[in-house]
């Protein structure tokens, strides 16, 4: 064993420039895999950490099922629970601090207890200052750290967001501690946050704590038999929806990271194959001198795990820096949008042993067919001379396995499910990649007379060389039509979204002036206003209309979904929604009667719904059957799962009359800049709001669009350098293989410059037929995509990529220059007597 790892270390260093290219598509092929995939659950987490109220350090926490306040009597039912010793009635809301707060923190989570009884439930022990006693208003505590970031000491108020504009908080002590980092939090008397947030009498939680001793579970069942399933127990849930949104862009990672595998382990077959073909000789003398085939097999396998091993651990690294790079870039953003606190990347152990795996799996697996073709070859043969290659091509069953996979393929693509269109869109890939082979050789020779044109004596005979190994040609040809592909496949599916999101913002937010929370996710951490905020704005002179959304929680079938109340008479003259097929503007005619409700894309994919289909909801006072008006989307709730319904629908069976977004045109003949002025005089009162003008708004999305188009340029850079290292590694193989061939053209008269353009004649053709059948599959995978995306509720118009070919294009044909460059000038710098030599 140890003699088979010596060998194979001499031998990876022995030819130092091709180990570095093979173990250099390892590297790349696992940073995109861990990277990636490292970028997700430091969102979730984000997310998590700031759509979860903190539960405290209880024994119990009871919340609705539905996620929506509800009476503070239940306290009392938990209360009379054998086995609870204390309970803490808590009013908890997440509150955006306006810009003039002062201070870092942006954010705050707001927690009213009742000061009488929290104290048996919290640890409220404070270091400066008082507590909180009974009768006190508009007061608050908070950690002595978090005063410090907020600029306060004791006896200093602090100006938060509330249902009537704004209330001052006065500091009055500092709690012992030093808080949970990113989840800031200030404690203010129970009946002060009811009045804060306009949910008199109302409650979000109830913290309870065990008698000592006491079973945790049978209190759990017990409480759970005292309140029913309305409510849960034990702790409180995140929205779901928004990060199952972060788990598709997960698996959509995941492919594409899986892209830059593949094509590494086409890089690897291909090295080790020529590997194989050189070491001939060196395979016969070691087989002559006693090794066995497992011996041999053992060396080249043990070759390439020396490689995976380092590949795979450059890979981590690279890995690590781009997503930590990609979270940095996208932090402001994140922040200044929806308030969110990414603290860094983070890797699950899922993510870190996926990465090795496929590191080394794909390395080892990529060799093995090369490794068993070396352990089957016999002294007396590996001893014998090289016979030349000789042209040739064959349709094998790989071949007609390739045509048949492509054939199901085109069913899938129309099939109509996701999971089809998807399987189809790998079914595709594999087919070329089986049928590659086989159609290098004629497609060489429709392209020869281009080749020509440009290369009139040495483009022939590149054509010519390229013809005679069919196989190493059609191995290189797969990896540059995957990296491109990918390019394509993704500049089409950034395109679509972009396309369909664009026209999410123009219909669904096509008022003049919007009055929006400082957070455009509308369910974190946005405190709504009063109905006095849409009555002012609707006074305004040269307001012509006004409308205004509100929002509630729900669960269906076991999951939360967001229900949005709109104002059927208003709506539709200042918005609109995007229709799926068989919706219209009648549908929001039909919320004006009954239950109805019209669903979002996400929610109606997810359910399989059809219009008319009743729809069971569980609402803060019960179970409620609504039935379906239509299917559509807006621009701010298409990524998370959601109802809309009228607002009459919505105090109704979910207490809310409060306003989170108002909406408003100006009249033609009105002057816009006294307009906006009363409009801001007006929202200046409402800290937690800003106005803006529809198309700065608009244009501010936009802004969003394009600069988070920098981290899909870097992702397309690192899915294209795969396919530079193969041309770089056919081209080098191609030039040692034929050193002998190429010692015979000098020594018949061809010059350096001749032997560099046959070679460089040789790499444009490859890259060429890779661009083509790149560019053919990137837009099958991208309308694949596309159309997969509807099926899950995104319906995105297929926008055509023009510049993904664009870029395909050029990236193919630069490749093929820069490719062939270094094997070119090796070959020119050949001298003709050492290369007759060469066997």
């Amino acid at each position: 064993m140890r003699l088979t790892l010596t060998l194979a270390w001499r031998y990876l260093f022995g030819r130092g420039a091709r180990s570095l290219l093979t173990t250099l598509a390892v590297s790349l092929g696992v940073m995109l895999t861990f990277g990636l995939n490292g970028i997700t659950p430091a969102m979730q987490d984000a997310f998590t950490r700031n759509l979860l109220s903190s539960a405290g350090a209880v024994d119990l926490s009871v919340a609705d099922a539905s996620g929506q306040p509800f009476a503070a009597d239940i306290a009392d039912r938990v209360a009379r629970t054998p086995g609870v010793a204390a309970v803490s009635p808590e009013l908890q809301r997440m509150v955006i601090l306006p810009d003039t707060s002062g201070g870092s923190v942006d954010q705050l989570t707001l927690i009213g207890v009742d000061p009488n009884l929290a104290s048996g439930v919290r640890d409220l022990t404070v270091d400066a200052g008082r507590g909180l006693a009974a009768g006190d208003r508009a007061v608050m505590l908070v950690t002595a750290d978090l005063a410090g970031r907020l600029n306060l000491t004791v006896g200093d108020s602090l100006a938060v967001p509330s249902a009537t504009g704004s209330t001052k908080l006065r500091l009055v002590g500092l709690l012992a501690g030093s808080g949970v980092p990113g989840e800031d939090q200030g404690v203010i008397p129970l009946a002060e946050a009811q009045q804060l947030f306009s949910l008199s009498g109302r409650i979000t939680s109830v913290q309870a704590r065990a008698v000592e001793g006491s079973d945790r579970v049978a209190l759990e069942n017990a409480v759970k038999d005292e309140l029913g399933t309305d409510f849960t127990v034990g702790g409180l849930s995140a929205n779901t929806s928004l990060l199952a949104s972060l788990q598709v862009a997960n698996l959509t990672f995941l492919m594409f990271s899986l892209f830059a595998l593949a094509t590494a382990g086409f890089i690897i077959l291909n090295s080790f194959r020529t590997v194989v073909a050189q070491r001939r000789r060196d395979i016969g003398m070691l087989r002559a001198i006693g090794a066995r085939r497992r011996t041999i097999l053992g060396l080249f396998l043990a070759e390439s795990l020396l490689q995976g091993i380092v590949g795979t651990g450059l890979g981590l690294l690279l890995g690590w820096g781009m997503a930590a790079g990609f979270l940095s870039a996208i932090e402001p953003m994140a922040s200044s949008m929806m308030h969110l606190q990414i603290a860094g990347p983070l890797f699950t152990p899922q993510t870190w042993a996926t990465a090795v795996l496929l590191g080394l799996g794909v390395t080892v697996v990529a060799a093995l067919v090369p490794a068993r073709a070396a352990a089957r070859v016999s002294p007396l043969e590996a001893m014998r001379p090289p016979v030349a290659e000789v042209s040739g091509h064959r349709i094998g069953v790989s071949t007609w396995i390739g045509l048949g996979a492509l054939l199901v393929a085109t069913f899938g693509l129309f099939a109509g499910t996701s999971a089809m269109v998807g399987f189809g869109a790998v079914l595709f890939l594999v087919g070329i990649a089986l049928v590659a082979s086989a159609v290098v050789v004629p497609v060489g020779r429709w392209f020869s007379p281009l080749l020509a044109l440009r290369y009139p004596r040495e483009g022939p005979i590149a054509a010519g060389n390229l013809q005679r190994n069919p196989s190493r040609s059609g191995i290189t040809v797969t990896v540059v039509m995957l990296g491109l592909a990918a390019i394509v496949a993704m500049v089409t599916v950034v395109n679509s979204i972009t396309v369909g999101f664009v026209g999410y913002l123009d219909r669904s937010m096509s008022a003049n002036y919007l009055i929006i929370p400082q957070s455009i996710v509308l369910s974190q951490g946005n405190v709504a206003a009063g109905p006095q905020l849409a009555s002012r704005v609707a006074d305004v002179p040269g307001v012509s209309a006004v409308t205004t959304l509100r929002l509630g929680q729900a669960r269906s079938d076991g999951g939360d979904v967001q229900v949005i109340g709109i104002d059927p008479a208003s709506y539709l003259k200042v918005g609109d929604f995007d229709w799926n097929a068989g919706s219209s503007d009648q549908a929001v005619s039909q919320l004006r009667s009954g239950r109805w409700v019209i669903a979002n894309g996400v929610y109606a994919a997810a359910h399989q719904l059809v219009l008319g289909q009743e729809l069971s909801l569980e609402t803060p006072n019960g179970t409620r059957s609504y039935l379906l008006a239509g299917i559509g989307n807006d621009y701010l709730n298409a990524k998370l799962a959601t109802l809309y319904t009228s607002q009459a629908n919505l105090a109704r069976d979910f207490n809310v009359g409060s306003d989170l977004m108002v909406m408003a045109n100006q009249d033609a003949a009105a002057d816009p800049t006294q307009v906006q002025a009363a409009l801001q005089r007006i929202t200046d009162a409402y800290p937690a709001f800003r106005l803006y003008q529809s198309s700065a708004w608009k244009a501010d999305q936009l802004a969003i669009f394009n600069t988070s188009m920098i981290f899909f340029d870097v992702l397309i850079a690192a899915l294209a350098l795969p396919s530079l290292l193969a041309l770089i590694n056919t081209m080098a193989i191609s030039v040692l293989a034929r050193t002998r061939e190429i010692g015979m053209l000098r020594a018949v008269g061809a010059t350096r410059r001749q032997v560099r353009r046959m070679i460089t004649a040789e790499s444009v053709l490859l890259s060429v037929i890779g661009t083509v059948l790149g560019v053919a599959a990137g837009l099958w995978l991208g309308f694949a995509m596309v159309l997969a995306m509807g099926s899950v509720g995104w319906q995105m118009p297929f926008s055509f990529p023009w510049t993904g070919i664009a870029v395909a294009v050029v990236v193919g044909l630069v490749f093929g220059v820069l490719a062939a460059r270094g094997p070119a000038r090796n070959a020119s710098r050949l001298a003709v007597v050492t290369a007759l030599h060469q066997e």
